[in-house]
């Protein structure tokens, strides 16, 4: 039996985290400027947010853009 949590891309439990700050999905879309089928692709896919959502998600939601995207934003 596999461990979800071992095996899952931390980038997709930073999204996960700033999605339910947001609140809803539809909340988020809002936030990301894009639509709720939009959101919930990212999350069935369980990718990582697209660049051109973190710093409106960051600004929105508080879950740092190195979280939510360390191979863009890394720590220096």
């Amino acid at each position: 039996m596999q461990n979800d949590a071992i095996d899952r891309d931390p980038r997709f439990e930073a999204l996960t985290s700033a999605l339910q700050r947001a609140g809803s999905q539809a909340k988020f879309a809002r936030i990301c400027g894009c639509t709720e089928p939009n959101v919930w692709q990212l999350v069935r896919a369980e990718r990582p947010l697209p660049a051109r959502y973190v710093l409106n998600v960051e600004a929105a939601t508080g879950v740092s853009r190195h979280e939510l995207r360390p191979d863009i934003y890394p720590l220096t």
